[in-house]
């Protein structure tokens, strides 16, 4: 063997090993030589620092060559692709195709089509594709494998099916990218389907497991979930340590997500090397069904654990969880760890920390937050706009989506959503109006089902319901029932019984196995006083056996979160709740001629006992513990229930009685 060929094989050792050391003796070594212009050792040398995540000594090779081939070309994408730059790696292949006289083969083509699909802008690699068909190169398995890739990882999974099915050839990797393509779409029927034809001809990897694990999930299937699992303790888990741990990993999650957390934890406890994946899954898991104590137990523990860095998804997961849960206290012990550690550094942490006090209620701590965060995007400011409309902040909402294109940051379908919401929850008709009219302007937004939902709520709570209607008439989009139900809604407000038939038929026939239409639709005609209509209905639920789920609210008080369930008796302080709120309506009716809504009652039971049945009401009894265990009734206290927040201060609420 030459002495060429020995720097080569050594150069490759390098690569395979990641052994910069010894790729920079090798680089001394063959300049030397007299090999400073050999083609091949180049091409090698590229390819070492590229794998040595060294880009910037990778192209200084590259920019020396005297001469240069399709090889140097692709080695020098694949080093942007492999440490990062996607974006990069498409520039030099434009490059190549503009100033060189090398053609792209197979893995140049190859490689800039997964650049397209980690970008995720399909017009890339149609063009590429486009490139590819007309050279041949579209019947090599290995470009066929990345179109269909790169198409399903830009959302059009339709293009990668016809792939798919128009492949001469098909290999693991094939049908690997199919499975992964549906399973992200969410369509994890086909994956499935497809998982069962594949090994006809081949045989599973960690990949296919993976990818069909995550469908299982996402489509809550624990019997084919268990089918797989039964099938992997068969071959005896048979891959290498760090592959068993993304397999259990995503087995963990299956059973998280399928409720089955004793399932769940045994796996987690037999994995040797547990990977990040598999920690914030089961976090996750207890935390959500509400054994917060075992979480942050867990939580504690990986920690604690020398193999793992808690990276950022794992901070704003659980960070999440404390949101939803309204745990400012276990919320700020997780702000601060966030503070002593890299990847508290994230936007996306940042951002889950925002949501963490915006969801507890504390909107002075997150307005601090936010004007404090170093770096902001749009989720940021889409965040905080949404807490203003939560807390009945209209205003400061939509000066804040102003501010924000100010700042040069554009809004997105999400945004537009957050600020219009603000306004419909706010009474604010002519800023709602002037911003959906400069949403649909806006060519880079497509306004959606949800956005115009907010202008019908907008102009339904202002009496407006004709006008409201009209709009979902005449939307471009196909209405679903929630803009319905949106409407119908308006309608109880303002007791038009007419237009509520109207509407609640078109929901019946829409929807008619669910629940809530039947109960809006009831409480319409119970206003109205028309019970044969209502006992109608009643019947049609029971002959149906639908059931309704009970509303929620919550309350928070000296660092423990209260429940309640409408119509709950179940509290240990529920005699105490009840005389408090017998008390604020005894001094309600004394100072302000207060008379009970009773015409939300029940018709057929008498006056008092409507009231004790209004006084069950889940806001209600949340708001009763909160006056009866302070020392006076003259207090400052935050209810919250499923959707807003009502600061309750000197007898008025936050929203202005704009619930």
């Amino acid at each position: 063997m030459n002495q060429r060929q020995i720097l080569a094989n050594f150069l490759r050792n390098c690569s395979k090993r990641k052994l910069l050391d010894k790729g920079f003796q090798a680089h001394a070594a063959l300049m030397k030589m007299g090999f400073g212009s050999d083609l091949m050792l180049s091409n090698d040398l590229i390819d070492m620092y590229g794998k040595c995540s060294r880009t910037g000594l990778a192209y200084k090779v590259f920019e020396k060559m005297s001469e240069r081939n399709e090889v140097s070309w692709t080695s020098l994408m694949c080093v942007y692709l492999q440490n990062g730059n996607a974006q990069k790696c498409l520039s030099v292949f434009n490059q190549m195709l503009g100033v060189s006289d090398s053609k792209p083969n197979e893995f140049t083509f190859s490689t800039s089509l997964k650049a397209s699909g980690i970008l995720g802008v399909a017009e890339y690699g149609m063009q590429i594709h486009e490139l590819c068909v007309k050279s041949g190169f579209d019947l090599a398995i290995v470009v066929g494998n990345s179109v269909m890739d790169m198409y399903a990882k830009c959302g059009r999974v339709k293009d990668a099916a016809k792939a798919f099915d128009e492949m001469p050839f098909r290999n693991l990797v094939t049908w690997n990218a199919m499975i992964s393509g549906y399973t992200l779409e969410g369509n994890g029927e086909k994956a499935l389907i497809l998982f069962r034809e594949m090994q006809e001809s081949e045989v599973p990897d960690e990949h296919t497991y993976t990818s069909t694990l995550k469908a299982c999930s996402g489509l809550g299937a624990i019997q084919q979930g268990n089918q797989i699992h039964g099938s992997l303790i068969t071959r005896g888990l048979t891959f290498p340590c760090q592959i068993q741990a993304t397999i259990a990993g995503a087995l963990v999650d299956l059973y998280v997500k399928c409720g089955r957390l004793f399932d769940a934890r045994k796996v987690f406890e037999q994995i040797e090397e547990k990977n990040i994946i598999s920690w914030s899954s089961l976090i996750l898991g207890y935390a959500q069904e509400g054994n917060v104590e075992e979480a942050m137990e867990l939580f504690r523990q990986l920690r604690g654990s020398i193999n793992h860095e808690i990276d950022g998804f794992v901070l704003s997961s659980v960070m999440g969880v404390f949101a939803d849960f309204a745990l400012v206290e276990q919320g700020k012990q997780i702000h601060a760890l966030a503070t002593k550690i890299p990847s508290g550094l994230d936007v996306s942490v940042a951002n889950s920390i925002l949501d963490m006090y915006l969801k507890c209620g504390s909107i002075d701590e997150s307005k601090r937050f936010f004007d404090e965060m170093v770096t902001k995007n749009v989720v940021s400011w889409t965040v905080m706009i949404t807490g203003f409309g939560k807390h009945g902040l209209g205003m400061e909402a939509v000066s804040l989506f102003n501010k924000m294109q100010l700042e040069n940051v554009e809004p997105d379908g999400v945004a537009y959503l957050a600020v219009l919401s603000a306004c419909s929850h706010s009474g604010l008709i002519e800023q709602g109006q002037e911003l959906f009219s400069r949403m649909r302007r806006d060519r880079r937004v497509k306004p959606r089902v949800e956005h115009y939902a907010c202008i019908v709520d907008l102009l339904g709570r202002a009496g407006q319901l004709k006008e409201a209607k009209n709009l979902i008439e005449n939307m471009p989009l196909k209405p679903n029932t929630g803009i319905w139900q949106t409407l119908l809604s308006t309608c109880r407000v303002h007791g038009d019984v007419e237009l509520g038939r109207e509407v609640g038929e078109i929901l019946m026939r829409l929807d008619g196995d669910n629940t809530v239409n039947y109960v809006m639709l009831s409480n319409i005609l119970a206003d109205a006083g028309c019970w044969k209509e209502c006992e109608r209905l009643r019947q049609v639920v029971k002959r149906k056996g639908l059931k309704k789920e009970a509303g929620r609210s919550w309350v928070e008080i000296e660092k423990e979160v209260h429940f309640f369930y409408n119509g709950d008796d179940s509290h240990p302080l529920i005699e105490q709740i009840h005389e408090a709120l017998k008390e604020m309506e005894k001094r309600m009716r004394a100072e302000m001629g207060y008379i009970p809504g009773l015409r939300f009652a029940l018709h057929d039971v008498e006056d008092e006992s409507k009231e004790e049945s209004l006084r069950m009401h889940s806001e209600k009894l949340a708001i009763g513990l909160a006056l009866g265990l302070s020392k006076v009734l003259k207090v400052v206290f935050l209810v919250r229930d499923a959707n807003r927040f009502h600061k309750f201060e000197d007898g008025i609420c936050s929203c202005g009685d704009y619930w």
